[in-house]
């Protein structure tokens, strides 16, 4: 049988804006290489799912500052938005993702639990002994989505406050 190499990875941001703001970015998947182009290279929606995003399918082709990319898919197993969802990864990456938000006053609270398991071959040999490269990877690429989903939301609310149309930021 093989060995098990799943870990419980915790991210947990607290910025300014609302649970709805934060919830109606991260659900945009396509803008996802857009503000948070360090580490999501691709995002494609194969599936919509229902209303509340239920059964949802993205494709990822990420990265982080470790020389590699993954490719993986994430299916919506729970979702109840604005407060959260937990997504199923299937590829090069396995296991199960849980976003929670709650807002506390101005500030939304934003926790991501994720159960990973690393299944591309070459990386996988080594994910026993390499775990905690593996994690502080991901703590690099969870800053960088932190950082990007807090100029997002400026983007975003300068947009509208013009009254016009978002768009893609100037080349």
């Amino acid at each position: 049988m093989a060995e098990r190499t799943a870990r419980l990875l915790t991210s947990h941001w607290r910025l300014a804006g609302s649970i709805e703001e934060v919830s109606a970015i991260l659900r945009d998947v396509a803008a996802l290489p857009r503000w948070w182009g360090q580490v999501y290279l691709e995002a494609e929606e194969v599936a919509p799912g229902d209303d509340a995003g239920l059964g949802r399918q993205v494709r990822f082709l990420s990265r982080g500052w470790l020389p590699y990319t993954l490719r993986w898919e994430a299916t919506v197993i729970a979702a109840d938005p604005p407060r959260g969802w937990t997504i199923a990864a299937s590829g090069d990456l396995t296991g199960e993702g849980r976003c929670r938000l709650a807002q506390d006053g101005e500030i939304a609270d934003i926790r991501y639990d994720w159960r990973v398991d690393v299944e591309k071959p070459a990386l996988k040999v080594m994910a026993p002994l390499l775990w905690p490269v593996y994690s502080a990877n991901h703590r690099w690429a969870m800053a960088r989505g932190r950082e990007g989903l807090e100029r997002e939301i400026r983007r975003r609310r300068a947009g509208v406050a013009a009254g016009g149309a978002l768009s893609s930021p100037p080349s």
